[in-house]
């Protein structure tokens, strides 16, 4: 799988947001956090429905989530499911990741 990766807080609040599709080559976007934290995403301006995976420092599978297309007027927040330290966004229903599994990065 090869992805975008999201390390400094400017691209991980930019996200997937203005994206009308993934380019050729790109199966989604990993958002690298310096430590755990419990956070929320949220899809607003997010033109495709995402899976969002969410492990933990060592790397295991914590939980995932579809998050929809936002409604006019309204874009809810999905919360993590704990402290997260990579959360994983793919197009819905793309993937599925086994819970347990875990997450490696290389170069």
């Amino acid at each position: 799988m090869t992805v975008a990766v999201a390390t400094t807080s400017t691209q991980r609040n930019q996200g997937l947001q203005g994206v009308e599709a993934l380019p050729d080559g790109l199966d989604g976007m990993l958002f690298a956090f310096d430590e755990p934290i419990s956070t929320t995403f949220h899809m607003r301006n997010v033109a495709f429905p995402l899976d969002v995976w969410f492990f933990d420092d060592a790397g295991v599978l914590l939980g995932s989530i579809r998050m929809t297309t936002c409604p006019p007027g309204a874009c809810p927040s999905y919360a993590t499911p704990g402290a997260v330290t990579w959360a994983l966004e793919t197009p819905a229903g793309r993937f599925d990741i086994d819970p347990g599994s875990e997450l490696s990065v290389g170069e």
